[in-house]
Parts: C-alpha cells; sequence; structure tokens
C-alpha cells in the first residue's frame, strides 16, 4: 500500500483528495502547510508520493519540494504540484525542479486519481525484485527500470523520476535523435513552446553531470534536439 503525503491548505480540497485517496487503498498524510508536512517527514520517513500545492502560506510548495530534493532520503520522491496557474512558465518552473506532474485547479478528481496511479505505477518499490528485461548495460552504466536504480562504475546515481524517465527514453533510443518536441511529449506530456524547450535542455545538463563520463554519451544535435550515443566509447 503506497503512502502520499498531501500539503494543500484549501480545507475542502484538502479533505476531498484526502477522501477520494483513501478510497483508492492508500495510505494518505493530509498538512495544510509545508512546515507540518515536512515535519511527518522527517519524523516517519518519505512517502511513495507528494502532492504538493505551490501557492501555500509561509513555506511554499516549491520550497518543499526544493527541501526534498535537498535530502539524500526524500530526493528520488516523486512530486506532483497543485497550483491555480496555468501558464506554461509556471508549468516549467514546476518541472525544472522535478516535478512529476503538474495539476491546474480547478481539476478532476478522477483526472488526478488517474494521475497518481500511473505516477506510482512508474515508481516501484525499491526492494522489488529485477527482472532480466529490465536491465540496461552501457559501458560501466547499469540501468535497472523496476528498482528505478542507476549505477555507474558501481556507483548509485540518484536520479529525479523526470531524470530517470529522461535517461531511460534516451537510452531506449540508442543512436536515434530525440527531437526537443519528442522528449516533451514523451518525457514530461506537455506540448512544446519556445519556453519550454528550456526544460529539456536543463534537464539533460543535469543528467549530463550526474552521469559523469557516461553523460558524453548523450549527444546535442544542433537545432534538434539529442542523442544517445549507439555504443560505450570503449567500444
Amino acid at each position: 500500500m503506497a503512502t502520499i503525503l498531501i500539503i494543500e491548505d484549501e480545507e475542502d480540497l484538502l479533505t476531498t483528495l484526502e477522501y477520494n485517496l483513501k478510497q483508492e487503498g492508500y495510505r494518505v498524510y493530509a498538512f495544510s502547510s509545508g512546515e507540518e508536512g515536512l515535519e511527518w517527514v522527517a519524523r516517519e520517513g518519505p512517502p511513495d508520493l507528494a502532492l504538493l500545492d505551490i501557492m501555500l502560506p509561509g513555506m511554499s510548495g516549491i520550497d518543499v519540494c526544493h527541501r526534498l530534493r535537498n535530502s539524500e532520503p526524500t530526493r528520488t520522491v516523486p512530486v506532483l504540484f497543485l497550483s491555480a496557474k496555468s501558464e506554461d512558465i509556471d508549468r516549467v518552473v514546476g518541472f525544472e525542479l522535478g516535478a512529476d506532474d503538474y495539476v491546474v485547479k480547478p481539476f478532476n478528481v478522477r483526472e488526478l486519481m488517474l494521475r497518481v496511479r500511473a505516477i506510482l505505477r512508474r515508481s516501484v518499490p525499491r526492494h522489488a525484485q529485477p527482472q532480466d528485461d529490465s536491465l540496461t548495460l552501457f559501458g560501466t552504466l547499469k540501468m535497472d527500470r523496476r528498482r528505478h536504480q542507476v549505477w555507474v562504475a558501481e556507483q548509485e546515481i540518484f536520479l529525479t523520476s523526470m531524470e530517470f524517465k529522461l535517461l531511460d527514453l534516451l537510452l531506449s533510443n540508442r543512436g536515434r535523435v530525440q527531437s526537443r518536441d519528442v522528449l516533451l511529449t514523451k518525457v514530461w506530456n506537455v506540448q512544446n513552446t519556445t519556453i519550454q524547450t528550456r526544460t529539456v535542455d536543463v534537464h539533460v545538463k543535469r543528467l549530463r553531470e550526474k552521469l559523469g563520463s557516461i553523460g558524453e554519451a548523450i549527444e546535442t544535435v544542433r537545432n534538434i534536439g539529442y542523442r544517445f550515443r549507439e555504443y560505450p566509447a570503449a567500444e
């Protein structure tokens, strides 16, 4: 049973979300402030998913996300932002922070439940046993999709859910160019705008940095997008 943390200051919406998520069979912990939510995380450990309202009083949802991403135990916790802001730039900021999804208020609760289910399906518990087809090797890089883990030279690399999806897509299509539009659609599920192409570039930069020498295998194809090299450099 997955554990879901909700931080939302609209009391009616908080009650509605808590009720519906419990009806889906999840363990739910609901708070109206970022400080309360982070205190719970510090006490109980990381949840399987965090639903964060961006416009919280005091500590904003963005601040909470920063804190989660900058702490070792919670850096890979999936985050779904709830916001009354629908402008592209706000969505981009959310994704650049490592959010897995971004839902604009008012929203259909049933649709939100489907999005939650989809995120949790992608976030496989760490204790799950890997299957052969879940493993990909590329030089010193090893990716285990089932366990949602990546290693380079036997050292585990901690990726956000979006970084993991981006690496998975590029690695699964080695040797083939993936345009920014395609990456935005398949990884972020958003349509391209001039602003949003920055999201792809920022995530690729961070992914390269985290992968170290293996990051050089992600090649920039000028004016188009990115390609993961077909073979490791040593080969």
